[in-house]
């Protein structure tokens, strides 16, 4: 009897972290590796290249649908094959493996970008690719397109065919979009189909979960049945909403027996934090999924991505057009699993690093408990969450330097319009420089945040383990990082006993001599009222 019931309970726990949409207690950041027409900067190599740097930081990272869309160019969301054609506009198949399997091995899931919402056809309204996988041939069907589907005009041409195409008789459970055939999730073929190609993402190509694409247009039980099919670790659905309710309700839907089975992207937060800049960071922050202790291991926050960035004049979208940097200092110090965007990456390494740094060095995980409008002034807005290793306030906005920190905490971190002020609780050595290269001698100045009194800081260069009888800095000292390759340990000295020791590695290098030359300067001079 005992036997049956350890492993009924064994089962019964397996079960459980198979319906889980996101891991409890997660500590990782997500990366979003692209941006809207980012095929040379997203291309699978050009990312592969770059994962001894995003290693440190990033435990996920999100990319574009792999698969070939059947067009010279694509961001992927006009899917068209799913299982034989993977030469896409960002790489072929051999370079997408490869990059996959270089990120796991250095501790970085890749995320899928799934587009299952809707599906694209070959020469008709109708005609799917017949794909053959492992010796089972899938296809879809004109009867797994939505009755409904683009308005009605899908059917409309479906009848005029001689004979007349036959589609489902099920209209669409979500929103419908015209730029493509709605599926009919209700059918069997469908979810046949869908679950074989989860399947081969997870299982195959080596992905770590989902990234559901445009949720909102089919029903959230579907998210619920795939993914208690394909059980990958990770699944966040994108609900384009700033209504927490409704993306709730989203989440909700996901449930296998009373878990939900995804996340979803916290658009309510993205919103509140692009109001708070509008405000310049003097009001108080609306709620967001992260604002609720139910929601907030489903929340994956975020300021920006390809939906809400500026893509170009005639495309302006939703952007953000200041205090990115303090945008990002908001969701990385909060709970939730923050998704950093790929131009901001690319504009603010070295801030992000340091901002990713204080989240791991204070503890700060998905359910961690933050307190949003800690103190909400004149062009200042504070919140402060409670790590498993210390407290960490954020302070974003024009007057952040005017601040006063609380009582027993210490500032580790300063930037254009954000400070991050630590817990003296945390008892641990801080370095403001993140490993890296870097062109040209660097200072790296050193914190001590301990509340042991006669607290002090010792250090090596050489890589070795730094002793009561190592250099000895005084809390914020700023010490030359020189040319070559160096490792800075830094640990907290009390008494005779080091501890907290902190490593950066940094790769230094003398940068390259500039070498002039001509460009011709072009400007459109039209309807800007210049007289010469």
């Amino acid at each position: 009897m005992k036997k049956i019931y350890t492993t009924l309970v064994a089962l019964m726990a397996s079960l459980s972290m198979q319906a889980q949409g996101w891991p409890a207690n997660y500590n990782g950041v997500m990366l979003q590796g692209f941006y809207w027409n980012s095929y040379r900067a997203s291309r699978w190599s050009n990312l592969e290249a770059q994962a001894d740097d995003l290693a440190p930081y990033f435990n996920l990272v999100w990319i574009p649908q792999s698969a070939n869309c059947g067009s010279e160019r694509s961001m992927g969301y006009n899917d068209l094959y799913w299982f034989s054609n993977y030469n896409s506009s960002f790489g072929n198949e051999a370079q997408l493996r490869s990059m996959i399997k270089t990120f796991k091995s250095k501790g970085i899931g890749t995320i899928a970008d799934v587009v299952i919402n809707h599906r694209g056809n070959l020469t008709s309204w109708t005609d799917f690719p017949v794909e053959t996988y492992k010796g089972v041939t899938y296809q879809m069907y004109s009867t797994d397109i939505c009755s409904n589907d683009d308005n009605g005009k899908t059917l409309a041409w479906a009848n005029k065919q001689t004979p007349k195409i036959t589609l489902s008789s099920n209209k669409d459970t979500g929103d419908g979009w015209d730029g493509m055939r709605d599926l009919d999730h209700n059918s069997s073929n469908v979810q046949t189909v869908v679950k074989a190609y989860l399947d081969m993402l997870l299982n195959d190509f080596g992905y770590a979960g989902f990234r559901y694409d445009m949720v909102k247009g089919y029903a959230g039980k579907f998210t619920g049945i795939y993914n208690t099919a394909a059980k990958p670790g990770f699944s966040v659905g994108e609900y384009l909403d700033g209504n927490v309710s409704k993306v709730t309700t989203w989440i909700n839907a996901t449930k296998v027996n009373g878990t939900p089975t995804s996340a979803a992207f916290d658009f309510p937060i993205r919103y509140a934090v692009r109001d708070l800049i509008k405000s310049n960071w003097g009001s108080k922050a609306k709620d967001g999924l992260i604002s609720d202790a139910t929601y907030r291991q489903y929340a994956v926050s975020f300021v920006e991505n390809h939906d809400t960035e500026y893509r170009s004049s005639t495309e302006q979208q939703d952007p953000i057009r200041k205090d990115t940097l303090a945008a990002n200092a908001y969701i990385l110090a909060s709970c939730g699993t923050p998704c950093v965007f790929y131009k901001h990456w690319q504009a603010y390494p070295t801030d992000i690093k340091m901002m990713i740094n204080a989240r791991h060095i204070a503890g700060i995980t998905n359910t961690s408990n933050t307190t949003f409008n800690v103190y909400v002034g004149s062009q200042c807005n504070v919140l402060k969450t409670e790590g498993s290793n210390g407290t960490l306030y954020a302070v974003m906005g024009t007057n952040a330097n005017n601040y006063t920190s609380p009582y027993g905490y210490t500032e580790i971190l300063r930037g254009y319009h954000y400070r991050y002020l630590l817990s003296n609780s945390s008892n641990v050595a801080w370095i403001d420089l993140p490993s890296g290269h870097y062109d040209d001698v660097q200072k790296a100045r050193l914190t001590a945040v301990s509340n042991k009194q006669g607290a002090q800081l010792v250090y090596t260069t050489d890589g070795t383990e730094p002793t009561a009888k190592s250099h000895k800095a005084a809390s914020g000292t700023a010490i030359d990082i020189p040319m070559g390759t160096t490792t800075l340990k830094v640990g907290l000295l009390t008494g005779s006993t080091v501890s907290a020791i902190a490593t950066r590695t940094y790769e230094i290098s003398t940068p390259e001599a500039f070498t002039p030359y001509n460009i011709n300067v072009y400007v459109n001079v039209d309807q800007v009222g210049w007289k010469s």
